[in-house]
C-alpha cells in the first residue's frame, strides 16, 4: 500500500489545528495589505484581517508561491510515496493550472486535483481524500474520485454589503449604491467554482428562508440519489458572524431534519476579501 500525503491550502477553511490532527499539509494563503505581505494563519489572524478591512486597508489576495509549494512536495516525498494536492477551484483562481504544470516534473508522484470547490465544500473533499488514503487508495484513484464528484456541491451566501464586491470590480458602483439605498441583501451562489448572483431580498429573515429553500430544491432534485444513500451533508459558513451561523444551523436542522450538519465554519479570507464581514452561507456536499 502506497503512503499518500494530502496537501491543501487555507482556502479550504481548514485550520492549522485541524490539519495537524488529520495529518494534512496546509499551505497558507498570502495577502497583500497596504503593500505588506501576510500569510493566513501564520502572521495574519482572522481578527486582524477584519480589523484592517474595517479600516479600509487595501487588501489583495494572491496565489501561494509555486516555489514554496514545489519545495513542500519535495520535502513530503522524502517520506511519502505520493502527494494529492487540492487547491481552490480553477474557476476562482489560477492556482490549479500553475500547480498542475509544475507537478509534471514529479512523474506522476504528485496529483493535482481540479476539484472546483472552495471553503467548506473544499474542506469536505480534503476529508474524503484523507479517508480514501487511509483505506489504501493511491493518488490517481483519489484524484479521479474527487474530480468525478466535484459538482456534488453547492453554496449559497448572504452578503451584508456590496462594498467589497464593488471595490473588486465584480459589480458596478451604481448597482452597489442602489442596493445600499434600498437596503437590498444579495444572495450569491457558488456552483462549480464560480461566484454568481442568485437572488436579492430585503432582509436577513427572508434571505435565510430563501437559502434554505434553495438547499431543499438541490437536495430534492440534483442530489436526491446521494440523499437516499446517506452521502449528502449540509454545512454552514460565515464571515465574522459565528453566533448567527450557529442559530442558522439550528433553523436548518428544523427545516431539513433528514440531512446532517457537518461543519459550522468561518469562510476563508480569500472569500471574505470580496464580501466583507457578517455574511452567512449554507453549503451542500457529499461524503465518502
Amino acid at each position: 500500500m502506497k503512503k499518500v500525503a494530502i496537501v491543501t491550502d487555507t482556502n479550504s477553511g481548514m485550520t492549522n489545528e485541524e490539519a495537524k490532527k488529520e495529518g494534512v499539509f496546509l499551505v497558507p494563503m498570502p495577502f497583500v495589505i497596504d503593500g505588506k505581505e501576510y500569510y493566513e494563519g501564520v502572521n495574519l489572524t482572522t481578527e486582524e484581517f477584519y480589523e484592517k478591512q474595517a479600516q479600509n486597508s487595501k487588501i489583495f489576495s494572491s496565489q501561494p508561491s509555486i516555489n514554496d509549494v514545489v519545495e513542500l512536495w519535495r520535502e513530503i516525498l522524502k517520506t511519502y510515496d505520493e502527494v494529492v494536492h487540492i487547491p481552490m477551484s480553477s474557476g476562482l483562481s489560477n492556482s490549479f493550472d500553475t500547480a498542475n504544470t509544475f507537478s509534471e516534473e514529479f512523474e506522476g508522484r504528485v496529483q493535482v486535483v481540479n476539484n472546483q470547490r472552495i471553503s467548506v465544500t473544499m474542506k469536505a473533499s480534503v476529508y474524503e481524500a484523507v479517508a480514501m488514503a487511509r483505506e489504501g487508495a493511491d493518488a490517481q484513484q483519489i484524484k479521479k474520485y474527487l474530480e468525478d464528484t466535484k459538482f456534488d456541491s453547492s453554496i449559497y451566501i448572504l452578503v451584508d454589503t456590496l462594498k467589497y464586491l464593488k471595490q473588486g470590480g465584480r459589480i458596478t458602483p451604481a448597482a452597489a449604491t442602489i442596493a445600499a439605498i434600498l437596503n437590498i441583501k444579495p444572495i450569491l451562489q457558488i456552483q462549480g467554482g464560480k461566484l454568481d448572483s442568485y437572488a436579492k431580498v430585503l432582509n436577513v429573515k427572508t434571505a435565510k428562508l430563501k437559502m434554505i429553500e434553495a438547499a431543499k430544491q438541490d437536495l430534492t432534485n440534483r442530489f436526491s440519489g446521494l440523499v437516499k444513500e446517506g452521502k449528502m451533508r449540509i454545512s454552514v459558513a460565515h464571515t465574522r458572524n459565528e453566533e448567527n451561523a450557529k442559530l442558522f444551523a439550528e433553523e436548518i436542522k428544523k427545516a431539513i431534519p433528514d440531512v446532517e450538519i457537518e461543519f459550522v465554519d468561518a469562510l476563508p479570507l480569500s472569500i471574505a476579501v470580496h464580501i466583507g464581514a457578517k455574511s452567512l452561507a449554507i453549503a451542500l456536499h457529499r461524503v465518502f
